[in-house]
């Protein structure tokens, strides 16, 4: 699919056609929970044959087919709480509607490896999602969360923790090589999530995927 058959996609097509993994740019990032929707993004390209643009200001942008269906593979060059930037700028100049987008990302109130398919619904305290909520002025989009896991305490009493500074060095932070495979299969899991979703809709794809 080619930048021009793209630019002018009319707002009246239906299904999805902007695809948006939310993770931090940057090496120091690339390998933490916070990036899992980049993760998934890029084993779709791989194995699809799309190729992301390094261009972008705002986004690396892929273009290509899947499911048989045009589509726009995007990860945001803005850090995650500012990732509404980047989608509005990629809804308008694709002369999309926000019905139009997915967007995949990590979740930390689902088990580590859990993914979950929603057709709507508020950010869930997700300050990636608030960003693009607030953004385009819509929060009826469909959206894939992968969970990580919430952190536990401090003190070693094993209950999880809201604590700012606890979570935010959990997400950016380092993991285990068990923790790593379980994402990397939910990161495929939620990829062949977005193949259903595609071809069969959203509500088939969430009566499959939400067991």
């Amino acid at each position: 699919m080619s930048g021009q058959e793209t630019e002018g996609l009319p707002v009246r097509q239906a299904g999805v056609r902007l695809i948006v993994g939310l993770g931090n740019p940057g090496r120091e990032y690339a390998h933490s929970r916070h990036n899992v929707g980049f993760w998934c993004l890029n084993r779709l390209a791989r194995r699809h044959g799309i190729a992301f643009s390094s261009r972008g200001r705002l986004a690396a942008v892929g273009e290509g087919r899947l499911a048989g269906q045009p589509v726009i593979l995007a990860k945001p060059r803005t850090f995650v709480n500012l990732s509404g930037r980047a989608v509005s700028h990629l809804l308008k100049r694709y002369r999309l509607s926000p019905q139009q987008l997915l967007v995949v990302f990590d979740d930390l109130d689902l088990p580590l490896g859990r993914v979950r398919l929603r057709a709507d619904g508020s950010h869930g305290g997700h300050r990636g999602m608030r960003s693009i909520i607030e953004a385009i002025g819509s929060q009826d989009f469909p959206r894939i969360r992968i969970g990580i896991g919430r952190p536990s305490a401090p003190g070693g009493t094993g209950e999880p923790t809201w604590e700012p500074e606890v979570v935010v060095d959990y997400v950016l932070g380092p993991m285990t090589a068990d923790e790593r495979r379980i994402l990397d299969e939910a990161a495929a899991t939620a990829g062949e999530a977005i193949l259903c979703l595609l071809s069969e809709g959203v509500e088939a794809a969430m009566s499959r995927f939400n067991r």
